[in-house]
């Protein structure tokens, strides 16, 4: 099952598939909790991100297509969501286009931050920003080829220590933010406070 999730108010994580969901970091002894953000056929709980030359979102059979725009295209979520002490989950695909099909800009604290998959031409991997330096040129640069129309499993956990990221379990980002600033580009600000784009890619979610 293709899925976007969300933990909060844990310390320890399950493992569970379930459609767009999210979970926030309690107690060791409280039970996790998940809360499906996606019902899996419409955009109950999204907008469109108004950016100007956005294209069309739809949410149908199990995911939600992004369609190419000039330049971004994005769905905020419409609904609360915590500062801290969460995780999402999800899964995400480029299906057509050659740059980031994926990115989160997501709350960190009273600041935040977006993990870019694919950015810069497709290959770029990272946080934007960390000390006013973006997803190409901060410690969290990374590089891998991403291929299209494949499924790509995307976790992502924020505490007050630190911003952590896996890609089909494989640890991407471990980024410490104690005295550390957390920004955005002023390109994705319409997300905030957490929301999901792309740039002039097809992308699924």
């Amino acid at each position: 099952m293709n899925s976007l999730r969300f933990l909060s108010n844990c310390r320890s994580f399950a493992v569970c598939l379930v459609v767009l969901s999210l979970s926030q970091i309690a107690d060791a002894a409280d039970e996790e909790k998940w809360k499906p953000l996606f019902d899996g056929k419409s955009l109950d709980g999204w907008k469109l991100t108004n950016f100007g030359g956005e294209g069309d979102v739809e949410g149908k059979d199990g995911k939600i297509v992004m369609e190419f725009g000039s330049s971004l295209t994005g769905i905020p979520y419409a609904k609360d969501f915590p500062k801290t002490n969460y995780e999402v989950s999800l899964e995400a695909m480029r299906i057509d286009g050659n740059d980031f099909f994926c990115g989160i800009t997501f709350p960190v604290a009273d600041s935040h931050c977006s993990f870019i998959l694919g950015g810069w031409g497709g290959a770029v991997v990272g946080l934007s920003s960390i000390d006013d330096r973006d997803a190409s040129e901060n410690d969290t640069t990374q590089y891998y080829k991403f291929d299209s129309e494949k499924w790509y499993k995307i976790r992502l956990r924020v505490t007050p220590e630190k911003i952590e990221a896996w890609i089909d379990g494989k640890v991407w980002v471990d980024q410490d933010i104690i005295g550390k600033k957390v920004s955005t580009r002023n390109e994705v600000d319409l997300s905030k406070p957490f929301g999901i784009s792309c740039y002039e890619t097809r992308s699924g979610l």
